[in-house]
């Protein structure tokens, strides 16, 4: 299998170019405008293929392709791929508007070509080893009441659109687990700073469940926090790789095993096999299809909502 990654900054540096190297049984190009930075990379991790011009890729007969490039080129990046039938992995979010979203997924319907987006929180092990992967649960999907995922950032009030495609989209697809929360009520409240977007609560009830969003860009610091309420038990993790299990009146400590590589905790372990797996069998299952467009689907009316309530708290 030959895939081509492309994008080199620093989501790839970080979190896909360590795990890649290390998947002998893949072929690996990598394209990157930035020549210094492809030579650079290329001899670090020891691949023999390189590009500077995404256009060139198809020429290598690549058998899929991964976009890590910045969020304002996903879209003409993933059409040029999709057009010529090749497998498309994009890392989140897939665009910054909706109509985008739902352009891209009408032409990989048309080309029958898988089209993947990189939500590596839903693959988290801390979460899959006590709960069960979906469709295989520990604990009966009935017993799940209320769900809670808050995301916070020091000092970071940002651009309402891009802090909200960009970073928030994190925390929306973590809470929308069946991908049906665009159909539900939304409560929402935000504070502004400057016109920035400082901080986002949302609250959805949909099928006798509560699913709760949140973060605080000016919060004391980095941060996340996860909440899983069952019918009196619930599972609270105080980051992605440690927690605890409230139960009768006790307190039951659970920590992923020891030496866990820190990608394999974060789930972009899981998520690659996933991604290799559609890429081998030729298609995406629809229920993550629809789970994407849901997830994006929220973020378009966030912004329009949110866009209100700026110009409201301004006038």
């Amino acid at each position: 299998m030959k895939i081509a990654l492309i994008g080199l900054g620093d989501i790839a540096q970080k979190a896909y170019l360590p795990m890649l190297a290390g998947r002998q049984a893949t072929e690996w190009i990598l394209c990157s405008r930035n020549a210094r930075t492809l030579a650079h990379l290329t001899a670090q991790y020891g691949f023999s293929q390189s590009c500077t011009d995404y256009r060139e890729l198809p020429r290598h007969q690549i058998d899929a392709v991964m976009i890590h490039a910045a969020t304002e080129v996903h879209y003409s990046l993933a059409r040029f791929f999709l057009d010529l039938g090749i497998p498309t992995f994009v890392d989140k979010p897939l665009c910054d508007s909706y109509a985008g979203c739902e352009s891209l997924y009408e032409l990989a319907a048309q080309n029958n070509t898988p089209l993947f987006v990189g939500f590596n929180r839903r693959y988290l092990p801390l979460i899959t080893e006590q709960t069960g992967p979906p469709g295989e649960t520990k604990l009966q999907a009935s017993e799940l009441r209320a769900v809670r995922w808050e995301k916070h950032r020091h000092n970071m009030p940002g651009n309402l659109r891009s802090m909200i495609f960009d970073d928030f989209i994190h925390v929306l697809d973590s809470v929308n687990l069946t991908g049906e929360l665009h159909h539900a009520p939304l409560q929402l409240t935000a504070q502004f700073a400057q016109k920035k977007l400082a901080r986002i609560d949302c609250h959805w009830q949909y099928d006798g469940r509560i699913f709760e969003a949140s973060m605080d860009r000016q919060f004391g610091a980095t941060c996340e926090r996860i909440r899983l309420g069952y019918r009196n038990k619930t599972l609270e993790l105080d980051s992605l790789v440690s927690g605890h299990w409230l139960e009768a009146g006790e307190k039951r400590a659970v920590n992923l095993a020891d030496w866990t590589p820190m990608l394999a905790g974060k789930g972009f372990y899981a998520m690659l096999e996933h991604w290799l797996d559609v890429v081998a069998r030729g298609d995406l299952q629809s229920c993550s299809v629809d789970r994407n467009l849901s997830s994006h689907l929220l973020c378009e009316k966030l912004c329009d909502e949110l866009e209100k309530q700026r110009q409201g708290s301004s006038t």
